[in-house]
């Protein structure tokens, strides 16, 4: 796990400082915010690296992360049907399919509490990305799934603003 961490360690600093150099902070935060893998999670540890106020930094982060939301929802199944029929791109879309759904074990069996935990609960390959792909793929009603995610992404602002701005350090002395 620690081995991830580092990986996205180093695509936030990579990003903060090649994309930091053209536009804003709080554009370098958002971008962040919107890449899988990073997401909010990355997009809080960026605005926290660039000194960005934590209250600014939220809603920044939250938008960043939940934009992807409905599209993966609506269209990543036709997407990937489509991605299928060029050479080469079948075997990759089938594998991030099996990733997928091996992951998907805890979000169906409670569905809306299931994905909200998943998206929530700050762990390597978790997040609204994934999240989506999961519910799409599980072809879970979209209203139901949208608010677990934004619940989800909720919990996840907690606990990283907690961790990338020493808020835990606050409350333990």
């Amino acid at each position: 796990m620690r081995e991830e961490e580092n990986f996205m360690e180093a695509l936030v600093s990579w990003f903060t400082m090649t994309l930091g150099q053209h536009i804003s902070k709080e554009a370098v935060v958002f971008i962040i915010s919107m890449v899988p893998l990073l997401e909010l999670r990355g997009g809080l540890l960026a605005a926290s690296l660039l000194k960005i106020p934590l209250l600014t930094a939220i809603p920044i982060c939250i938008i960043g992360n939940i934009i992807p939301i409905p599209f993966i929802l609506l269209f990543i199944r036709r997407i990937f049907l489509w991605m299928k029929k060029f050479k080469g791109m079948g075997r990759l879309i089938e594998k991030l399919e099996a990733r997928a759904m091996k992951k998907s074990g805890q979000v169906s069996s409670a569905e809306f509490w299931g994905l909200a935990l998943f998206v929530g609960i700050p762990l390597p390959g978790t997040g609204a990305w994934t999240g989506s792909l999961i519910a799409a793929l599980l072809e879970m009603d979209i209203k139901k799934a949208v608010i677990a995610e934004l619940v989800g992404v909720a919990i996840a602002t907690v606990i990283m603003s907690a961790v990338s701005y020493g808020l835990l350090g606050l409350f333990l002395h």
